[in-house]
C-alpha cells in the first residue's frame, strides 16, 4: 500500500513525499482509514512506529484554517509536544494552518498570543490546565482530541488534568488514544470517554533478530569503568545511557566528558532550551552519547541509535521496553545493555518477569579501571573525594543471577496519583523526588 492509496489530500501527499516517505508503516495503514471515517481509535504500537503521522495526516484533513481551535493533542512531555508540533507543521507545509505547542518551563504570554489564532494545539496537561484556568484558550470548537502516550500520563500523575481537559471539550468529538500498554485504569478512561472505539494493536517488542539484549553483573565500583569500556570499544554508533535520577544523569555525563567521550545530559531539571539543545545535538551527531532520565525514552524521534545502556535498571518491563525502543528502529539492528549492581537486582527481577523479553547474561570483559568523581565538589580535591583507582586492565568480577539481591533501601514512589508538573517531568517520573532517600554519596558508582 502507498500513501496515494490512503486517499489523502493532495497537499498533504505532496508534503509527505517532500519529507521522503514512500510507504506507510503498519500502524499508519491501519489507523488512517479508521480516523478518516470518523471513528474513535485506541491504538497500541511500538516506539518509532510512525504514530504521529498515523493520527496527524487524517487530522490535518479535518481542520479548516482560520476557524478557531479545532484539534487538541495532549502529550506527557515538553520534548514530545515540540516534536509533534514540528512534525505536523512539516506535513501541513502546503496548508494554511496555524499549529501551536504549549508547555511549561517557558513564558505564558507568547503562548497566549499564539493561541488566539491557533487551529491545532499540541499541549502538555499541566500547561493546558494553566491556560484553562486563566481562560486564555477557547475549546468550544474542538472536535478532534488526541491523547498520546496515555500510559505515561498515568506514570507522571497527569490523569486528573487529562480528565479535566477532556470534560472541557465538547462531547461531539472524535477521540484517539495512543498507548504502548493498556492498563485497567486506561480501560476505565476508554469506557468513560470514547465511543465504540476501534482497537488497533501492533507488536510492542522489537524482533530479536534486530535487537540484541544483554546484561552484565558487576560490583558497584566497576560499573562506570565498564560503561566507558563498552562505549569506547563496543559502540560504533550513537548511544543513549539511561539513569534513574537527574543527579545520576549529571554525574555520569560529567564523568564521561572527563574520559573524552562526547556526552550531554537531558532531564527535567534543565531549562527547555538546554533540553532541546541536547536532543538536537545527538540528532545531528554532534555528540556520541545522550545521558538521560526516562523523559527521553518516550516519543522522541531519535534516529541511528545503535546502543541503549541501562546504567540504572528500569523498575518495570514496560519502562524497559520504552527505553530499548530507541534502538533497532526502521529495520536497523541495535543492542540494549543493562549494567547491574546489587541495588539494581530487585528492579531487574521485575523486568525479567516478563517472559516475552529475551535478555541474556554476558561475560564481563577485561577493562581498565578508572576513577569516578561523585559530585562537582570533588573535582581537584584529591583521591579522598573520589574513587581513586590504580590504572591497569583486570577481569571484571561478574556474578551469577542467583546471588542475593540488594539490601539498599530504595527511594519510594508516591504512585500514579501524584501530580507531576510537566515543568519537572524528567526525574520525578522515575519515582525520585526532592526528598529522595538517596544521597550523592549513595551514587558511589
Amino acid at each position: 500500500m502507498t500513501f496515494e492509496e490512503l486517499n489523502l489530500h493532495p497537499d498533504i501527499l505532496k508534503a509527505v513525499k517532500r519529507a521522503g516517505f514512500i510507504e506507510p508503516t503498519t500502524i499508519q495503514k491501519r489507523c488512517i482509514p479508521e480516523i478518516k471515517a470518523g471513528k474513535d481509535v485506541v491504538a497500541q504500537s511500538l516506539t518509532g512506529s510512525g504514530k504521529t503521522a498515523a493520527f496527524g495526516l487524517p487530522l490535518l484533513e479535518k481542520i479548516s484554517a482560520g476557524k478557531g481551535l479545532q484539534a487538541l493533542i495532549l502529550t506527557p512531555t515538553r520534548e514530545l509536544a515540540v516534536q509533534v508540533k514540528e512534525t505536523l507543521s512539516q506535513y501541513a507545509m502546503f496548508l494554511k494552518l496555524n499549529i501551536t505547542a504549549v508547555y511549561g518551563g517557558v513564558g505564558l504570554q507568547p503562548q497566549i498570543d499564539a493561541l488566539k489564532t491557533a487551529d491545532i494545539v499540541v499541549a502538555t496537561p499541566g500547561r493546558m490546565t494553566d491556560h484553562m484556568q486563566r481562560k486564555t484558550i477557547d475549546m468550544h470548537d474542538v472536535h478532534f482530541l488526541v491523547i498520546d502516550e496515555m500510559d505515561k500520563m498515568f506514570e507522571m500523575g497527569f490523569i486528573e488534568d487529562v480528565q479535566k481537559i477532556i470534560q472541557a471539550i465538547p462531547k461531539q468529538r472524535q477521540t484517539l488514544l495512543f498507548s504502548a500498554t493498556i492498563s485497567e485504569e486506561i480501560h476505565q478512561i476508554i469506557r468513560k470517554y470514547l465511543k465504540s472505539p476501534v482497537n488497533i494493536k501492533e507488536q510492542i517488542h522489537v524482533h530479536k533478530s534486530f535487537l540484541k539484549q544483554v546484561y552484565y553483573d558487576v560490583h558497584k565500583e566497576e560499573k562506570f569503568s565498564l560503561l566507558v569500556h563498552l562505549l569506547k570499544h563496543k559502540t560504533p554508533g550513537l548511544a543513549i545511557v539511561f539513569c534513574g535520577t537527574r543527579m545520576a544523569v549529571d554525574s555520569v555525563a560529567r564523568n564521561l566528558k572527563m574520559q573524552k567521550i562526547k556526552a550531554m545530559a537531558v532531564h527535567g531539571g534543565l531549562s527547555q532550551n538546554k533540553r532541546t539543545f541536547a536532543v538536537n545535538s545527538i540528532k545531528q551527531e554532534d555528540i556520541q552519547v545522550l545521558v538521560a532520565t526516562d523523559v527521553a525514552a518516550r516519543g522522541l524521534d531519535l534516529q541511528n541509535i545503535s546502543h541503549v545502556y541501562n546504567y540504572d535498571s528500569p523498575k518495570t518491563s514496560s519502562e524497559y521496553i520504552h527505553r530499548i525502543g530507541r534502538t533497532a528502529r526502521a529495520g536497523k539492528s541495535g543492542e540494549a545493555v543493562t549494567l547491574l549492581v546489587d541495588r539494581d537486582h530487585d528492579n531487574f527481577r521485575n523486568v525479567m518477569s516478563d517472559r516475552s523479553l529475551q535478555i541474556v547474561k554476558e561475560q564481563v570483559p577485561k577493562f581498565e579501571r578508572i576513577p569516578f568523581i561523585r559530585d562537582r565538589g570533588s573535582f581537584g580535591r584529591g583521591p579522598g573525594r573520589q574513587q581513586g583507582y590504580r590504572q591497569g586492565s583486570f577481569q571484571g568480577r561478574g556474578r551469577s543471577e542467583e546471588r542475593g539481591h540488594s539490601q539498599a533501601r530504595q527511594g519510594s514512589s508516591r504512585g500514579p496519583s501524584r501530580r507531576f508538573d510537566d515543568r519537572d517531568s524528567g526525574n520525578r517520573s522515575q519515582g525520585s523526588f526532592r526528598k529522595s532517600k538517596f544521597t550523592r554519596n549513595q551514587y558511589n558508582i
